[in-house]
């Protein structure tokens, strides 16, 4: 089964609101830029009943080069994480 893509995606939120294409497309980018302004400065963004998108910090740590097996040192960073909200995970699974 082949994934959707964004195209097939935003006609498809087309049909099932009843809205323009062009409105249902300018709601998602507007949709992700505000979860991305967010994150960044509060660290966390909530879809409810989707999930949230959580800005965390990583520590450094020792990693290993798969291809010399030489140890190398990872430099600690922050990251975003998603975690699914139980109600999405109850719908899927």
């Amino acid at each position: 089964m082949a994934k959707m893509t964004k195209s097939q995606l935003m006609t498809m939120l087309s049909e099932k609101t009843e809205l323009p294409k062009k409105d249902v497309i300018a709601l998602m980018e507007t949709l992700v830029d505000v979860a991305y302004s967010e994150v960044k400065s509060n660290g966390e963004f909530v879809i409810p009943g989707f999930g949230k998108m959580v800005k965390a910090h990583r520590k450094e740590r020792m990693g290993v080069n798969p291809a010399t097996g030489e140890k190398i040192k990872i430099a600690a960073k922050t990251v975003v994480k998603f975690r699914l909200a139980k109600a999405a995970k109850e719908a899927v699974l």
